[in-house]
């Protein structure tokens, strides 16, 4: 099986299923083509994992279903492969090529006020700008998930990071056009290096959530 040789990134059907699948999103063409999913899609990502799994921490893959329930979109499958990496990566495979990122997507209420809070702070904020601004020099694009229109409640329109202070969740991300080989790998794990230090300063200042769910 492909994923006992080791990662040699997805092969050409590959991107053929999921490009059927964006035409065809039905359990009628996931069933005709669910062998090749297992051994062209799902089986290279779990290589991948396994080999990121020393430096990263072990990864998760999503389940291929779509959930509907509050959707207007009623397509069953999702159409790309995506994991997540104990040591806070993200993963993502699909017709269009590479996906990998990190950061925090999207912050509960008690994230979101501590993040602020050392935002707005001179020197952890100015770790964060610096941090960003070394990120934006190596092509690794950083934004937020989801931005408010204006200064949030409290904090100056003028703040000199008013940009970030805008953003309910703070990622970086690089994306490729083609997966194809196991040159895959080698950009995935520059990219999670290269990106750490957005992550380890989300990880010091902000934390998980303490807020207990549901």
């Amino acid at each position: 099986m492909l994923w006992s040789m080791g990662f040699r990134g997805w092969p050409d059907e590959a991107v053929e299923f999921f490009e059927g699948l964006q035409a065809d999103n039905t359990r009628a063409y996931w069933t005709a083509h669910r062998a090749v999913y297992d051994h062209s899609v799902h089986a290279p990502m779990a290589a991948l994992l396994a080999e990121l799994a020393g430096e990263f921490g072990p990864g998760r893959i999503a389940r291929p279903y779509r959930d509907v329930r509050f959707s207007a979109d009623k397509s069953p499958y999702k159409t790309g492969i995506y994991a997540t990496l104990e040591g806070g990566g993200y993963v993502r495979f699909d017709a269009g090529g590479l996906t990998a990122a990190t950061g925090y997507y999207a912050m509960a209420p008690d994230q979101l006020e501590r993040y602020r809070r050392a935002v707005a702070d001179e020197a952890s904020g100015s770790e964060l700008a610096g941090v960003v601004e070394r990120l934006a020099a190596s092509r690794v694009e950083v934004g937020g998930t989801s931005s408010l229109k204006r200064a949030p409640k409290g904090y100056p329109a003028d703040h000199p990071r008013v940009e970030l202070l805008r953003h309910k969740g703070l990622i970086a991300w690089r994306h490729w056009p083609a997966a194809r080989s196991a040159a895959a790998r080698r950009r995935v794990v520059e990219f999670l290096r290269t990106a750490a230090p957005l992550r380890a300063w989300l990880d010091e200042h902000v934390g998980p959530s303490t807020e207990p769910r549901g």
